[in-house]
């Protein structure tokens, strides 16, 4: 059962979250990279991204915490699942992220296809990240950087009128650990905040990926 659910686009200090969430006790928790892991899952976020309905609970069996999409894009839906669950907003500026988003996960997906019978895996996660984000948020109009920006703004915007503010916390990875543990309500550990998936690591999982045989 989710106790934290993260609404924040990908590339606004997710995996950061994601590991001092982790480090807090509210592991494992969910994120793109879970789907890697969890490659059974890529059918459900199909479904989800086709108006499909989907268990929610099912989804998310055994994570108390979810960061990053493809989760991100079904915020209001997984929100209403999980009604207990506290709500984290990472944001960076706008353009900032659309920059770090296409210098990266954007081109990863718009690269050229690896060998499927190379790697699957990695064809079968590109595909559904399409489905959930580049056509599905972003209607195929990422490249465009006004129109990405503003569904970005207006992402952001929804969530922060939408969720009631005490369950709520709109986060910069910057801030560290102080206010994530405040509204956690738990101690600030010893070990600095975590510090996750820069442009040159990201580039390294994606190698890893294109390597990886049949699965």
């Amino acid at each position: 059962m989710l106790d934290v659910f993260g609404a924040g686009f990908g590339r606004t200090g997710t995996l950061s979250l994601k590991t001092a969430l982790e480090m807090l006790g509210l592991g494992p928790c969910h994120h793109m990279r879970a789907v890697h892991d969890s490659p059974d899952q890529i059918p459900l976020w199909h479904r989800a991204a086709h108006g499909e309905a989907v268990d929610w609970r099912a989804v998310y069996a055994g994570y108390r915490s979810s960061v990053d999409w493809p989760g991100a894009r079904f915020w209001r839906e997984i929100i209403d699942a999980f009604p207990e669950a506290k709500v984290i907003l990472t944001v960076r500026d706008a353009h900032a992220w659309y920059g770090s988003a296409r210098g990266t996960i954007h081109a990863a997906v718009a690269a050229p296809p690896p060998d499927p019978a190379a790697a699957p895996l990695f064809t079968a996660e590109r595909e559904m990240s399409k489905a959930v984000v580049w056509d599905g948020l972003f209607d195929g109009r990422f490249e465009d950087e006004a129109y990405a920006v503003k569904v970005y703004e207006e992402h952001n915007a929804a969530v922060r009128r939408e969720v009631d503010p005490g369950r709520l916390l709109v986060f910069e990875v910057a801030q560290g650990w102080q206010p994530l543990c405040d509204f956690l309500g738990v101690p600030v550990p010893d070990e600095p905040f975590p510090r996750s998936n820069d442009r040159a690591e990201f580039a390294r999982f994606v190698d890893e990926l294109r390597a990886q045989g049949p699965v």
